[in-house]
């Protein structure tokens, strides 16, 4: 009787540290998207797409809020070099985790000035997809952005 207690006590402990422990997985990989998520904040705040390029799948999908989709990271980073933002930031990040996927999703509020020097003052509900390629390394392979009203 002893034996099997101490047996049904050991597996119960082996079951729980498990969890714990894919529990922690998902947090750090939340965290580590968080901080990508970041990067991509800084870069807009800098005005400096070479700290976005390596973020970004080649085969990126980006939707605006204004209905507009690119369809490369080329194409994607050429319209983040055309934007000159005088403040950004986020609002409300949160990451969840589905294995080897990603979905962040927040609220970007950004000033400055589109392509062709119009002022921009806008509120976005963004939504990005990343994956954790074959090299280990989390990119955005989409993103889609929805307009908030003020």
């Amino acid at each position: 009787m002893r034996i099997k207690l101490i047996c049904c006590l050991l597996g119960s402990l082996f079951v729980v540290s498990g969890a714990w422990a894919a529990a922690d997985g998902a947090s750090g990989t939340e965290k580590a998207v968080a901080a990508l998520e970041q990067k991509w904040l800084e870069s807009q705040q800098t005005n400096n797409t070479d700290l976005l390029a390596p973020l970004l799948a080649d085969k990126f999908v980006q939707t605006t809020n204004d209905g507009k989709v690119t369809t490369s990271k080329a194409e994607a980073l050429a319209g983040a070099k055309s934007e000159k933002w005088s403040s950004a930031e986020y609002d409300d990040l949160k990451v969840t985790v589905f294995g080897n996927t990603a979905i962040a999703i927040g609220i970007f509020k950004g000033k400055g000035t589109d392509a062709s020097g119009k002022p921009v003052d806008e509120i976005v509900r963004f939504t990005d997809t990343w994956v954790k390629m074959p090299n280990g390394n989390w990119q955005c392979v989409a993103s889609h952005d929805s307009s908030i009203k003020k």
